[in-house]
């Protein structure tokens, strides 16, 4: 991405959107995100438990748990071309070794190619920005499909 890429709204209009994580765990909302690469065609089913264990030995070296419920999975894989991205909701929320001690409800995830250093940086800060306002952490939580989710992070909080 550069200084001409998409919006906000932009962006998220590609992004893979899970409304409802059933997972309990870390390990259950990682595979579910790996799960969501698979069936958004982001990820050939083949390479779903290489991009499973790249979001895995990426926690392992630091929890990506922040606070305010957010946590920012992400990894750099060779099972990916481009940047994909993906936002799961966890409304009960799941013990995710946050900064704040609290469990994560929104996951912002990202999948980007080795060589790709600055794109998922960009799309990260650009949500993270927005997720710093509890009312639209709020609107983001309640979001049921992709247009609400959009919404949600487009208006005014």
């Amino acid at each position: 991405m550069n200084e001409s890429s998409p919006d906000l709204p932009s962006l998220l209009s590609a992004t893979l959107f899970v409304p409802a994580v059933g997972a309990t765990d870390k390990p259950g909302v990682l595979g579910a995100l790996a799960d969501a690469a698979v069936a958004g065609g982001a990820v050939d089913p083949a390479r779903r438990d290489d991009v499973l264990r790249a979001l895995l030995e990426r926690e392992e070296k630091m929890s990506t748990g922040m606070q305010y419920g957010l946590a920012i999975p992400h990894a750099k894989t060779d099972c990916v071309a481009r940047l994909v991205t993906l936002v799961a909701l966890a409304p009960a929320g799941v013990p995710f070794d946050s900064l704040d001690g609290e469990p994560a409800t929104v996951f912002i995830a990202t999948l980007s190619p080795p060589e790709d250093a600055n794109s998922h940086i960009r799309f990260l800060a650009l949500v993270t920005r927005q997720l710093n306002n509890r009312r639209v952490r709020e609107k983001v939580l309640a979001a049921k499909t992709k247009d609400e989710l959009v919404a949600a992070f487009s208006a005014p909080a």
